[in-house]
């Protein structure tokens, strides 16, 4: 008896050992990845893209007859403000703007650009295994011609992410994989490709790049933050490379995107890199050649993920925010002895005064808005107000959450959209949090993170797998 009692104990904690493996190994689903932070993504061998790719016209036509352009991302000044003079309404029926048109896309985030009654999306073709430039009728959807190149995959938290860049003549896009696309914008007929990976040894970001190109005066401004060329310049008709920013630190991508700043006459393009943030040439001067770094300093990083781009507030004033416990910071630029400087006017540490995480903050009339990330605690997740000396002029309330999803404004109105389809309509004034309509417009949406687009009153907005376009004009 003594010694079926003393081998009890033993007897227990075998089968305690043995329960505790079997539940791990039962668990595959537990997703260990929202609990720690990863190691940056290593260096992709990049599947040879055979460019030009493959070209298909559809059935859809050009709403050459619309009004409204939003050309990249954020928009015609790249700031997440429209300035058409287009009244919109100011308030919504239970049924909530109305929808004209509804199109079905590939799992990501990709946001669209619009010119000439066109809408340029870089979808995903998941059967085709492709990166997919779609080209569809602002009116009404309908396909007008897609090109794309295969490029094999995996979903990692969605797979597109990033908007177009267009012009009359010109568009350009910045795939999942860091390859550069550049067509015709009205046949779709190719012009040139990039392989960032191949040709610069860009580092992609984790989760895919999220970087949005630019096009100023005819050229596709690019970061590919290599091992030698952090930032450059290319011709779009020639595909030509016009110049290079050496990246003497060894900065690597990010998911944010290049923001043109002009200061004292010059015309400069600020990037914030893997290191640090910087502000290139974009043109020759009296001391200075296209390509020179102008300014940079390393004191703003955001160590796990940096997606937010800078925020132009003016008189030389930059604003930087960032999420995982980055906080946000002033910097102003100055003109000493024919060189740029910057100096830093605040920091802001701590989230709970101003960060953010995943879209980009908006600045209209001297106040900056933005919803602030998990890591304000009780603030999280709600929409502030602050002053550019970094003070909150108000936030939202904590029964008033928007998650990851994008923010814009449009006379005189905030549009924000939740992390489900949930859009809400504000007054975009410092003295106080104001909704005026609210509306799912992405029922059962998730995960409605892409940058919103707004174009002659129709505003288009997408979930994980489809894209909405609304009418929110006045009646």
């Amino acid at each position: 008896m003594r010694i079926i009692l003393r081998a009890i104990p033993v007897i227990l904690a075998v089968i305690g050992a043995g329960a505790i493996a079997l539940w791990l190994r039962a668990s595959p689903s537990m997703n260990l990845e929202q609990r720690m932070e990863l190691p940056s993504r290593k260096v992709l061998q990049s599947t040879v893209v055979k460019f030009p790719g493959e070209f298909a016209l559809a059935d859809g036509k050009p709403a050459a007859e619309l009004t409204g352009s939003w050309p990249c991302f954020r928009g015609e000044a790249r700031d997440a403000v429209s300035r058409e003079p287009v009244p919109l309404a100011r308030s919504w029926g239970p049924q909530g703007p109305k929808v004209l048109w509804k199109a079905p896309m590939g799992i990501g985030y990709a946001g669209p650009a619009v010119r000439n009654g066109r809408v340029y999306v870089l979808d995903y073709d998941e059967a085709r295994q492709a990166d997919a430039l779609r080209c569809l009728s602002l009116a009404d959807g309908r396909e007008i011609w897609r090109r794309w190149y295969e490029i094999p995959i995996d979903s990692d938290h969605g797979i597109s992410r990033t908007v177009p860049a267009v012009t009359d003549k010109y568009v350009v896009t910045l795939g999942p994989k860091c390859h550069v696309l550049c067509v015709d914008a009205m046949t779709g007929d190719f012009r040139w490709g990039l392989d960032l990976i191949k040709d610069y040894k860009t580092i992609v970001p984790k989760w895919y790049a999220g970087q949005c190109p630019l096009i100023d005066k005819d050229r596709a401004i690019l970061a590919p933050a290599g091992d030698k060329v952090l930032m450059m310049a290319v011709d779009c008709e020639t595909g030509k490379t016009v110049w290079q920013t050496p990246n003497a630190h060894g900065w690597k991508m990010t998911h944010a995107s290049i923001t043109p700043v002009d200061f004292k006459g010059r015309r400069m393009y600020v990037y914030c890199a893997s290191g640090g943030v910087a502000g290139v040439a974009a043109e020759d001067g009296l001391s200075w050649k296209a390509g020179d770094v102008l300014w940079e300093r390393d004191d703003w990083r955001v160590t796990f993920a940096c997606v937010p781009s800078p925020v132009v507030v003016g008189d030389g004033k930059i604003l930087l925010a960032g999420g995982y416990g980055s906080g946000a910071m002033m910097i102003q630029l100055k003109e000493e002895g024919g060189k740029i400087t910057s100096e830093k006017v605040w920091r802001l540490e701590k989230s709970k005064d101003f960060g953010a995480e995943q879209q980009t903050p908006v600045f209209l009339d001297g106040y900056v808005y933005g919803v602030l990330p998990k890591e304000a605690g009780s603030l999280g997740g709600q929409l502030v107000c602050i002053d550019l000396e970094g003070k909150h002029k108000w936030t939202s309330g904590g029964a008033n959450r928007f998650g990851l999803g994008p923010w814009m404004i449009a006379d005189g109105l905030l549009f924000v959209m939740d992390d489900n389809g949930l859009l809400t309509m504000a007054e975009a004034k410092p003295g106080g949090y104001r909704p005026v309509g609210q509306a799912r417009v992405l029922p059962g949406g998730h995960e409605t993170w892409a940058p919103m687009t707004l174009a002659g009153g129709r505003l288009i907005v997408r979930d994980l797998k489809q894209m909405v376009c609304l009418d929110l004009r006045k009646e």
